[in-house]
């Protein structure tokens, strides 16, 4: 039987459970919505530290076999920290550079993250390691959690703050577009309308969760429960999350 426990600061780690859904269908899904303390970017280490060991005890208490830290910040911030005092596995998020510096043809890559994942370094070791050959330019993503958390996926608003961070990538030159928080995807509609149809865009949801089902494959977990299902947890208001949910 496996219980699954997915986090994030908010509503954006719907992204990462809609993909893991489609290549572990059967199994019970714990996701807890940090909203309260919502967004994690501008934070300190620390404080995403304490927050995501209130939310592991909670997923312990729920039975899981396994946690997804469905937030690139909390994962660059904490998983260290949760896998050397928690005895389950935890799968975090990366920013995907290595695929995206072998796809591109213009040699120009740009990462769309949060203040806290750009400076972390974690991404710093990996922007290190695999963007030697390429040029890499980097933006936050300023508003789109917000606009995520909001639902307020497209109109003139939205189509405004998503363009004030995506055109500078776009002017220089960049053909992959690295998308480095869980928040993003659900704005990807509007990027992409306004990209050129030659700007690939990566999430790096879908390689998460081929890693989880992995990890729990080499754990012996069984990969079945007997009452599948997702249970929706937040620390703030719900209201959000669910209407986010009906989308995924």
């Amino acid at each position: 039987m496996a219980r699954i426990g997915i986090f994030d600061s908010g509503s954006g780690g719907l992204s990462v459970l809609r993909e893991i859904r489609k290549i572990l269908p059967d199994e019970r899904y714990i996701y807890w919505s940090d909203n309260a303390h919502c967004p994690y970017g501008e934070k300190s280490p620390q404080y995403i530290i304490d927050r995501a060991r209130v939310i592991s005890d909670f997923m312990l208490s729920k039975g899981v076999s396994a946690v997804v830290v469905a937030c690139n910040t909390a994962t660059a911030a904490a998983i260290s920290t949760l896998r050397a005092e928690y005895s389950i596995p935890f799968v975090g998020m990366e920013p995907a550079v290595k695929p995206a510096a072998t796809g591109t043809k213009s040699g120009v890559v740009g990462v769309l993250a949060t203040a806290g994942t750009l400076k972390a370094p974690k991404y710093l070791d990996t922007r290190g390691k695999y963007g030697s050959h390429i040029r890499i330019e980097e933006q936050v993503g300023r508003g789109f959690v917000e606009l995520v958390e909001n639902l307020e996926l497209e109109g003139p608003h939205a189509e405004a703050v998503v363009r004030s961070s995506l055109e500078p990538l776009l002017a220089a030159g960049a053909d992959t577009i690295v998308l480095g928080c869980t928040h993003y995807p659900f704005l990807l509609p509007l990027m992409k309308r306004m990209a050129p149809s030659g700007v690939n865009f990566i999430d790096p949801a879908p390689a998460v969760a081929r890693r989880l089902k992995d990890v729990l494959s080499q754990n012996g977990t069984d990969l079945s429960d007997s009452d599948p299902g997702v249970e929706l947890y937040a620390s703030g208001s719900d209201e959000s999350l669910k209407k986010l949910f009906t989308l995924i």
